[in-house]
Parts: structure tokens; C-alpha cells; sequence
């Protein structure tokens, strides 16, 4: 199931995205993956999730109040891993 483009918020600065999933393990599966991507790249978003839906929150880096491009490819590639699962 496709899900909106990131949105982009500024109270605080932050990415935003909800993904929905047709079951728990495909939900799961993504989760694990998701974990790689964030340890290989440093970067830790918030995850909040259901039976079958991920909505995840990339915040700036602290001090900052703008989001970079690490921050962007990082939302590109849990899309990556969304649109391959």
C-alpha cells in the first residue's frame, strides 16, 4: 500500500510519514530493516506502530533547527525499503 510524500514540519523541524502495511509481519520485516539503515547511517528516527502501520518522525539534529540532506536521503531510503518489501 503506497502512503503520502513526507511532510515537512517546522514546529519543531521535523519529517513526517505514516506507512501501512497489509499484515504484522510485512510491518515487522520493514521494522528490522529500518534498524540497519538507521545504525548504518547514524541517524535514530521516532517510531510509533500499530498491527499494521509505521508512522516514523525524522527530527533535525540537536541544535539544529534545519533539516539536512542526510536527513532526506535517510526518508528516501526507508521509502526504498517500503516500495521493496
Amino acid at each position: 500500500m503506497s502512503n503520502d510524500a513526507w511532510q515537512e514540519r517546522i514546529r519543531p523541524v521535523r519529517l513526517e510519514k505514516r506507512y501501512v502495511f497489509p499484515d504484522y509481519a510485512s510491518l515487522r520485516d520493514f521494522l528490522d530493516r529500518a534498524a540497519e539503515v538507521s545504525e548504518r547511517e547514524e541517524l535514530f528516527p521516532d517510531m510509533g506502530f500499530g498491527r499494521d502501520y509505521v508512522n516514523v518522525t525524522i527530527h533535525t539534529d540537536e541544535g539544529s533547527d534545519k533539516l539536512t540532506e542526510k536527513h532526506r536521503r535517510f526518508a528516501e531510503q526507508l521509502d526504498a525499503l517500503f516500495s521493496n518489501k
